[in-house]
């Protein structure tokens, strides 16, 4: 009798392998990168909506509507923006919050259907999540501005940096981590050597 065909042990598929049609199945974030993401998200979105209003109110309190933390170089403000960073797109709510809207779907879109696996990325992604909602929810319900209340002037140059929020600081770090993530993963990316 003709010897039976080696059976292999099968472990079951994995999101990682392609499957008996040959399509590689998705990677869906794992429990930990959903607490992560959702909880970073919540808590940052929270913080920059207490903090705005909260300072906002304070300072409507004071005399000159002001508080000085650093003598000549941070300040506590009332200001609203109705553009975007830098005072850009004044006045066009609109095209401000098509921007966001589909900044959102593409924050989702990284996070739930691509290889978003590594916890920096995740982390990024939610503080863009709560940085992008923050500042939407003001122009959703504060007739199109955005409150914020820290001005800082950079030392040396004597810039004064435009008044920004807890959302913004968000976005900023977001983006910087995404930045380093990127030189991080392309630098670890080393060509395999043929062998001889």
């Amino acid at each position: 009798m003709p010897d039976a065909p080696a059976q292999t042990k099968t472990t079951g598929s994995t999101p990682s392998t392609p499957n008996d049609a040959g399509v590689v199945s998705r990677q869906w974030p794992d429990l930990p990168g959903h607490l992560l993401f959702w909880l970073l998200a919540a808590l940052g979105l929270a913080a920059d909506l207490w903090t705005k209003s909260a300072v906002h109110a304070w300072l409507r309190t004071l005399p000159d509507q002001r508080y000085t933390v650093v003598q000549d170089y941070v300040w506590f403000v009332i200001r609203f923006n109705r553009g975007a960073a830098f005072s850009m797109f004044q006045g066009r709510t609109g095209l401000l919050l098509a921007v966001a809207g589909v900044a959102l779907v593409v924050v989702f879109g990284l996070f739930l259907f691509t290889s978003a696996r590594q916890r920096l990325l995740q982390i990024a992604l939610g503080l863009l999540t709560a940085g992008i909602l923050g500042n939407l929810y003001d122009r959703l319900f504060n007739e199109g501005a955005v409150r914020d209340w820290i001005e800082v002037v950079i030392p040396i140059v004597d810039y004064r940096w435009p008044a920004f929020n807890v959302a913004d600081s968000l976005l900023c770090v977001a983006v910087g981590l995404i930045v380093l993530l990127s030189f991080t993963s392309s630098s670890s990316r080393t060509p395999a050597r043929p062998r001889r």
